[in-house]
Parts: structure tokens; sequence; C-alpha cells
């Protein structure tokens, strides 16, 4: 049989899989892109790229090292694709009580933090949003079209006859002498960035993946005239024509794909104390996250199947970490060098 030769088959093409495509296109490598054409949790999620933790006013995991990497590989890729895709969009997170003004200001005069959060204190002129206490203001944070970036990608792959739209049958591959098989391509190994996804996947560690369900929902308000992100007990996030994504909920370890009406009661409740405006619900989505039980990315391969690589376990901060992990993993791959000891695989099956 013939084959078609290229070096890497790359599994999934949510951000973690475009992450890893693009860093193997900025060596020079050849690969194909094999994607089932499914909504995994990138497609559902809000789309924002926001380098702190607004729950507790703290930095995001590895802020220094993922957040420029992350931002300027967004840029990077909007621009070849000459998509709008990616725009800064100021986060203001609704302060419940003087407590909060308190400890935002105090976080705020943190090295990691001092870039990103404004010392000053902002009123709210909004009559239709409910903060008696104003906001804090998150600079540096962008909103991602995901559903833009997802379609113009695939697209980009498929003019470069680059991209297999087609569900993986994990029983074709089959490793050779000096490499490894998939139907009639033959590549050097297959990278899996597979997201919730890999729970199906026979190469992949059983429970390593905790599914971690969110809703959203869409509404329509056009009394609300808001073009930032605003941050409470949810993200409200505008899409532009009055229309706003709203959420998102957190239910681990369930695995229905469907969004549930408990979901999004919990997210009309919510949203109420926020805002104080007619609105109409015009949509309703669901995802799972591919967290972990340490919170930590899984990178890497098994001493048992070494052609078989795996880039996944983003949870919540996909965008933030993908650029950077998808960095790590390429240079584990073809250099060599150990993943940190807290993203590597392996520690699933030796914790």
């Amino acid at each position: 049989m013939d084959f078609k030769k290229v070096d890497y088959i790359v599994v999934g093409l949510g951000i973690a899989g475009i992450c890893m495509c693009e860093e193997l296109r900025k060596h020079g490598k050849n690969f194909i892109a094999v994607d089932n054409g499914e909504k995994g949790a990138t497609a559902n999620s809000g789309g924002v790229l926001n380098p702190t933790v607004l729950k507790r006013f703290s930095a995001v995991w590895n802020v220094a090292e993922f957040y420029p990497f992350a931002v300027s590989f967004y840029q990077q890729l909007a621009d070849k694709l000459d998509l709008n895709v990616f725009q800064e969009t100021p986060v203001l997170r609704i302060f419940n009580n003087v407590e909060e003004q308190n400890n935002w200001s105090v976080a705020s005069d943190r090295n990691l933090l001092r870039e990103f959060l404004s010392s000053e204190f902002i009123s709210n002129t909004n009559k239709n949003i409910r903060a008696d206490f104003g906001f804090g203001k998150v600079m540096g944070a962008f909103r991602i079209d995901t559903d833009a970036l997802l379609e113009g990608y695939k697209n980009h792959l498929l003019n470069e006859k680059k991209l297999f739209r087609e569900l993986f049958f994990y029983n074709s591959l089959h490793n050779q002498e000096n490499g490894i098989t998939y139907n009639t391509i033959s590549a050097s190994a297959v990278i899996f960035c597979e997201g919730f996804g890999a729970i199906s996947n026979p190469f992949f560690p059983a429970n390593a993946i905790i599914p971690n369900k969110g809703e959203f929902v869409t509404i329509k308000a056009p009394k609300l005239e808001m073009e930032v992100f605003l941050k409470g007990p949810l993200y409200i996030i505008p899409l532009g024509d009055s229309l706003y994504k709203v959420g998102s909920t957190f239910n681990p370890g369930d695995f229905s794909p469907e969004p549930t009406m408990e979901g999004k009661n919990e997210i009309l409740s919510k949203l109420k104390t926020m805002v104080d405006c007619p609105f109409e619900v015009v949509g309703h989505s669901a995802g799972i996250r591919p967290t972990t039980l340490d919170r930590k990315p899984l990178l890497g391969s098994f001493l048992e199947n070494p052609r078989l690589f795996f880039l996944n376990g983003l949870g919540t901060r996909g965008f933030t970490m993908a650029p950077f992990l998808a960095q790590i993993l390429y240079r584990n791959i073809v250099e060599g060098i150990p993943i940190p000891s807290e993203m590597d695989i392996n520690r699933i099956q030796n914790p």
C-alpha cells in the first residue's frame, strides 16, 4: 500500500489541537489533522481570555509565561486567518461590598496583578446593571470569537488539504518499525488533543479526565447597552446586536452533553442579581470541560506507546494555557526536553 507520509497526525481541533498544529507549522513540520466536527468545550465556551481569577482576586497559574505567549499567538493567528476573532475587551468585576473593594486594592498592588487590575474603582452609571458598590476593572483581557475561529481554522486546513473531517478509528493505528500508520497515512507520531472525547480513547488512562459540564444561555437585551465583559456570579459577554452570552455553570461529574433546565434556571437566577432590565432567552448550550483532579494539564506519552502523545486536561483555562503547552509538548517530542512534573501525564499512573 502507498502511504501519504507526514510528520504528525493531530487528532481533535479544539483550541488544544489548533495550537498544536500551529506549533508544528512554526517548525516546518508536515501534519494531518483529524476532527469529527462535534462541538466540544472550545466551541461552547465564552471565549474569555482573562489573566485573573476574579473569585479570589488572584492571577491565573503561570500567568507570566502563559499569558503574553497566548496574546501574541492569538493576535498572529487572527492576522493569518484574516478574521476579526480577537478583540481586547475590559472586564468589569462587580463589587458586592466594601470588603471586596478593600481586597481588590490589596490585590492590585501585588507584582503579578499590578499590570492587570486597575487600582481605581469605577462607579456604576448603567441603570440596568445592579452594582451599588461599583466595579473593579481588569485590563488586558480579550474576547475570542470561538465559532468564527474554529470554522476559519478548519477551512484553512481544508484548503491546504490537511484536514480529514471524520471520526478517528483507534483500531486503524498500527505501529511500524520507523513510525506509525493510520489508514493510508504514515507518520512518526500521533498527538491526541481530544479534550473530553479522550474518554473513548483506549490509549488514554481511564479516569484521568474529570468531566466538568458548563452551560450558557444567550439572551437578547436591547436596554442593557454594554460592550465590556461583566463579571459577577456569572460572566455576561457582549456578542453585538444586543445579544449576550451568559454563564457558565460548573457541574463536575456530569457526562451528559445536553443543556438542562436546571442549568438554565441557575443561570437566569444569577443573571437577575446582575441586571435590571428585560431580556429574552434566545439560546442555550452546554459543553464538557476536560478537568483533572489536581487542575493541571496532561502532556506527554507513556513508555508502552512512545509514539502516541497527549495534550489534554486544560479545564477552564484552555485558551490561556494551550499555546504555551503546545510548545512544551513539541520540545518534548522533538528535542527530548522533559515535561515539567506537574504537567506530565505519567503522574496519573504514578501520583
